[in-house]
């Protein structure tokens, strides 16, 4: 056995750790800061007042949608030209993926395209980027804990990741109540994203004791609370913040885990469907990839390990002690349709698609991982079934 890991330099989890921002700032000594953050400026004027009580200079940056190459370039040479010596990205995975990139690209020399992989040169980033914090407002994407951020290209339509640990968060802020007042809609997907991100690393082929903790403890939590956070908004802080700590284990798993079949096509659906949200497509493509890869392990590899993960898979999110893979399978279609997930035909993918999405996916990193190596007819099936 061997495994690495590796995450945030240091993680607060809690609420009301937002006000840790001041403090932080200071002891990095930060003078100039890049503020990277979502359409609406107004959500984190809190941010910019603690800054700017710790005598910290503040320049915004807008990130409206999934970061692109350009946006990238834009917010790289906006942080040079202001001086700035940190960043912090306040937002969705987006933002923060934004964030990612832009402090480690403004620490670099050279351009986004020499560093990207798939598309670009995929060359190694040769010194530490700027301190940046990472303060996620949504509980899905986990990526405030993990060494990569992903952005779109759309001259190749595809997304493409930067990749270092040289990118890894000075620190994480993880406060629940930041995402008390999320719509019904962004709460289902970015719930059904983390419970995907607790559910590929655990049943994959680089599991290790280390993420497999944070994985049962993450389905327990999505378990009980994503239907509850869905239904009662703002009024029930204890399901945010199940779903908070949830999403946070996700990311430390799928950085040191790897992920599955899910996010093998989420990365060229988003790179040829830029406006289709991640979460909603990884929850579409989670049941559907549940019910191929447990059909396929038993029909190739009974054997392996991993259809017996799928059963406690199944007894975690049941409740059932006699729960089987197939139950689990079940459960999450259930909540899918529950949580009014919509499929992905309803982002414009149709049948004609699936055959270049079956060969962008087979060969998608994240798709390494996947328990079992699944044929083209089966990856056109499960995209055919989430249409």
């Amino acid at each position: 056995m061997r495994f690495e890991f590796a995450t945030a330099g240091r993680i607060i989890f809690g609420p009301g750790t937002l006000g840790e921002i001041g403090r932080t700032l200071r002891e990095q000594r930060t003078r100039r800061l890049l503020v990277v953050h979502g359409a609406n400026a107004e959500r984190v004027q809190g941010v910019v007042d603690f800054a700017r009580e710790a005598g910290v200079e503040c320049t915004h940056f807008s990130v409206p949608h999934e970061p692109t190459t350009d946006l990238v370039v834009e917010g790289v040479r906006l942080a040079r030209e202001a001086g700035c010596d940190g960043v912090i990205g306040f937002g969705g995975g987006s933002v923060i993926d934004a964030a990612k990139a832009i402090a480690g690209l403004a620490a670099n020399p050279g351009e986004l395209m020499d560093y990207l992989e798939v598309v670009g040169g995929g060359r190694a980033l040769e010194k530490a980027a700027l301190p940046w914090i990472a303060i996620p407002t949504t509980a899905g994407a986990g990526t405030e804990v993990t060494k990569n951020a992903v952005v779109i290209s759309r001259e190749h339509q595809v997304k493409a990741s930067l990749r270092s640990p040289l990118l890894l968060a000075r620190m994480a802020i993880v406060d629940p109540v930041l995402t008390r007042n999320l719509p019904p809609n962004i709460t289902a997907a970015t719930g059904l994203d983390a419970l995907t991100q607790v559910i590929e690393p655990y049943v994959g082929t680089r599991a290790n004791p280390i993420t497999d903790g944070f994985c049962l403890e993450g389905m327990r939590r999505v378990a009980r609370s994503l239907r509850r956070a869905f239904e009662n908004g703002a009024e029930d802080a204890a399901s945010r913040e199940d779903m908070a700590l949830a999403a946070l284990f996700g990311g430390l798993a799928l950085a040191n885990a790897g992920l599955g079949a899910v996010h093998g096509f989420a990365a060229p659906i988003g790179g040829m469907f830029p406006h289709a949200p991640h979460g909603a497509v990884c929850a579409a493509l989670l049941p559907q990839v549940m019910r191929i890869n447990i059909r396929a392990l038993r029909e190739r590899e009974p054997g392996n390990a991993a259809l017996r993960r799928y059963d406690e898979v199944a007894r975690i999110l049941t409740g059932s002690e006699k729960a089987t893979a197939d139950d689990g399978a079940a459960w999450v279609a259930e909540l899918r349709t529950a949580l009014q997930i919509p499929t992905l035909g309803y982002q414009g993918i149709t049948a004609g698609d699936i055959p270049v999405l079956v060969e962008n996916g087979s060969r998608a990193s994240s798709m390494k991982p996947n328990p079992i190596v699944l044929t083209p007819d089966e990856l056109a099936e499960i995209l055919s079934a989430a249409i």
